[in-house]
């Protein structure tokens, strides 16, 4: 779905990614690489084939919009180096010539050497492209820049026609600010309530749906 923001052109993605055009930049948030070993070593059975299905769907999406860049907006590890981590490294080493741009997130511990060696580009706080903040939560004061951040995993609920309740992740587009659903299928979701003016894209198995 392509939208306007700020100005710029957006292309919104079903596999939970933005592409930006101008700036052949492909933008995710909470990527959570290594929280699936994490949880396996604490005695929580998850399949490993949850993380590499997200580094699955993330070539298939550099593959079909070929981006110079790839932004994501905090959380893009979950812990310490692990054996996800290690399978991100042999996908790093296929797109060796890609810049990887990470705004470090609450999640984002790794030392400042597995950063270098994973060929990361990272920013402690913020990265500013105008019109754009680029920041992994939402910041508490306003300026001239229109935020775009992750973290909370937003969701909305949609009713079916037994009146069940079917919860998606969404794009969250609010008048000062952006908010990315989580690209790991391993997360969770904060359901939001839409204020008047808010845009709201909701991703369907098959769709993308503005709301």
């Amino acid at each position: 779905m392509n939208i306007k923001c700020r100005g710029e052109q957006f292309i919104l993605n079903k596999e939970r990614a933005i592409y930006w055009p101008a700036k052949h930049m492909l933008i995710i948030s909470d990527l959570h690489i290594g929280k699936t070993a994490y949880f396996r070593k604490s005695g929580i059975q998850v399949p490993d084939t949850v993380g590499l299905t997200d580094l699955q769907r993330l070539t298939s999406l550099i593959k079909e919009f070929h981006p110079e860049n790839l932004l994501i907006t905090g959380d893009m590890f979950h812990n310490k180096i692990n054996s996800d981590v290690n399978a991100f490294m042999e996908w790093r080493r296929s797109y060796s010539n890609l810049n990887v741009i990470l705004i470090k997130g609450n999640h984002d511990t790794l030392r400042h050497e597995d950063y270098l060696a994973l060929n990361i580009d990272y920013h402690a706080k913020e990265l500013c492209c105008a019109p754009f903040r680029f920041i992994h939560d939402i910041p508490e004061e306003i300026d001239e820049f229109y935020n775009i951040s992750g973290h909370i995993h937003p969701g909305i609920i949609l009713y079916g026609k037994a009146k069940q309740q079917l919860k998606f992740p969404c794009f969250y587009f609010g008048k000062q600010q952006a908010i990315l659903p989580a690209f790991s299928i391993f997360t969770g979701l904060k359901i939001m309530k839409p204020q008047k003016g808010d845009l709201v894209f909701v991703l369907t198995p098959n769709k993308i749906i503005q709301v």
